[in-house]
C-alpha cells in the first residue's frame, strides 16, 4: 500500500467524510492491505449512501473473496437492480456478468 495515498485519501475523507467517493476509494485502498478496514469503509457506502453504483461491483466481489457468500450475493443483487433503476447499461451488464460468475463460481 502506498502510504501517501493513503494518507491523502484519509485527508479527502476527513475534508469531507460525506462524500461517496472518498469512502469508496478508503475502500479500495485498505482491501489491499487491511480486510477489517476494507470491510469497515465498503459497509459504510452500503449504508450511508445506498446509491453509489460503483460501490456495487468492488463489494462484491470483496465479500466473495472473503466468503462471506450470502452478503456477497445480496449486494450483487441490489447492484444489479440499481443499475436497471439508474439506467446505467454497462455497469448492469458489467454486475450482471460478476454476480453470474460468482453463482457459477458457487455451483462449482
Amino acid at each position: 500500500m502506498n502510504n501517501s495515498l493513503l494518507a491523502n485519501l484519509i485527508a479527502f475523507y476527513e475534508e469531507d467524510p460525506a462524500d461517496p467517493f472518498n469512502v469508496y476509494a478508503l475502500a479500495i485502498e485498505y482491501s489491499k492491505s487491511d480486510l477489517k478496514e476494507a470491510e469497515r469503509f465498503f459497509d459504510l457506502l452500503l449504508e450511508k449512501h445506498p446509491d453509489y453504483l460503483p460501490t456495487y461491483y468492488h463489494a462484491g466481489a470483496f465479500f466473495a473473496a472473503l466468503e462471506k457468500v450470502e452478503k456477497a450475493e445480496g449486494i450483487y443483487q441490489k447492484g444489479v437492480e440499481l443499475a436497471l433503476t439508474q439506467k446505467n447499461a454497462k455497469t448492469h451488464r458489467e454486475l450482471l456478468s460478476a454476480y453470474n460468475n460468482f453463482k457459477d463460481e458457487l455451483d462449482d
